[in-house]
């Protein structure tokens, strides 16, 4: 196993960590619609940390790991193949994260993917397990991709714009470069 792939105690409690924040920050939330998803105080960012800093294995391991604290957490559970859709593959899917660890501007991109991978499961879910809460009038598959959207990409403009700015661009590289030696 190369060293770069070694898992240390030190990746294990940086992971720990982004899921421990993540987890806090969750509960911190902007919005929170009555059928499930909600506007956090950038949780998701941080859930996409370990990718960014470790790679796409690193980055996909936490992602599910705190999918599974999620659903410990705060489940919102209708049938058992929606469990491994919204928690499992949704939560997962940030650590595509990873994907870019070593990108110029590497963060936004991975973030950016991540998301996107997070809202692909999302939208599966409400259309498939929740379509019946379609708005009236509405196609179960346009309602979930609409209502998903709203919040998962509200939360993703809120997290860009927060990177842009030239104090925590500084910041998140210094973090890595620690997570990093």
């Amino acid at each position: 196993m190369s060293e770069s792939k070694k898992v240390t105690p030190k990746k294990l409690v940086f992971c720990a960590m982004a899921i421990a924040l993540g987890t806090i920050l969750s509960n911190i939330k902007l919005f929170h619609f009555p059928t499930g998803g909600s506007i956090t105080l950038l949780s998701m960012l941080v859930i996409c940390l370990p990718g960014y800093w470790f790679g796409l294995g690193a980055g996909l391991l936490t992602g599910i790991a705190y999918g599974v604290l999620q659903l410990i957490v705060d489940p919102y559970v209708l049938y058992p193949m929606q469990v491994v859709v919204d928690y499992f593959l949704a939560f997962g899917a940030l650590g595509l994260s990873g994907l870019f660890s070593n990108a110029k501007h590497g963060l936004i991109k991975g973030y950016v993917a991540a998301v996107l991978g997070r809202f692909v499961f999302v939208t599966i879910s409400g259309w498939i397990f929740f379509g019946e809460y379609a708005w009236e009038g509405w196609n179960p598959l346009a309602y979930s991709l609409a209502y998903n959207a709203i919040y998962i990409f509200a939360e993703a403009a809120i997290t860009i714009l927060v990177l842009l700015v030239p104090p925590v661009k500084n910041a998140m590289a210094r973090v890595k470069k620690l997570a990093l030696e």
